[in-house]
């Protein structure tokens, strides 16, 4: 006996289903770092970094941002980061899994491509640079590189749908030819 027979949900149960596990594991993972960084007392650290943030000056420009006053201080802080993104990178790995699975709209297959290229580029960055950071001017080039994971992330969107509309396009461009 199938309890949960997926062929009989319409398209919007699916998409409602895939939203409640990923918000429900959205909440696990938040959890889990907290639970992980616990000796590190984490919400001290991110009581602490916020308190700390002054305006710094965005190099060779005149205009000032926040930044923390010692970016180097908040290690701890970073790595909690770090492993937030990177559960998110592996959730939207699950997820698109199920989408496939699920037969969802190229649209939200897109979607959750984007998202995976933004959460582990994301990370990859936090791991990388901002667990080395020094100076506040330094925190600005951080910020610099999550633009342009954004960028890429909607490229890979973009290359994602173009890609299917262009195999859509050649299928039915062919059947027509057909006698």
């Amino acid at each position: 006996m199938n309890i949960l027979n997926l062929h009989t949900l319409t398209e919007k149960k699916k998409e409602n289903l895939i939203t409640a596990l990923w918000v429900g594991s959205v909440f696990i993972i938040l959890a889990l770092v907290y639970y992980i960084n616990l000796s590190t007392n984490l919400w001290d650290g991110l009581v602490n970094f916020f308190t700390s943030l002054t305006l710094a000056p965005l190099p060779s420009t005149g205009i000032s941002l926040p930044a923390p006053l010692n970016p180097a201080g908040y290690v701890n802080l970073y790595t909690a980061a770090f492993q937030f993104c990177l559960g998110i990178g592996v959730l939207e790995m699950v997820i698109l899994a199920l989408r496939v699975g699920m037969h969802s709209p190229i649209s939200r297959k897109a979607e959750t491509i984007e998202n995976i290229v933004f959460w582990l580029g994301t990370s990859f960055l936090t791991v990388t640079y901002l667990e080395r950071i020094t100076l506040a001017t330094e925190w600005f080039v951080f910020w610099a590189g999550i633009i342009f994971i954004f960028g890429l992330a909607l490229l890979a969107r973009a290359i994602v749908v173009l890609a299917t509309r262009v195999t859509t396009f050649s299928l039915f461009s062919r059947s027509t030819k057909d006698p």
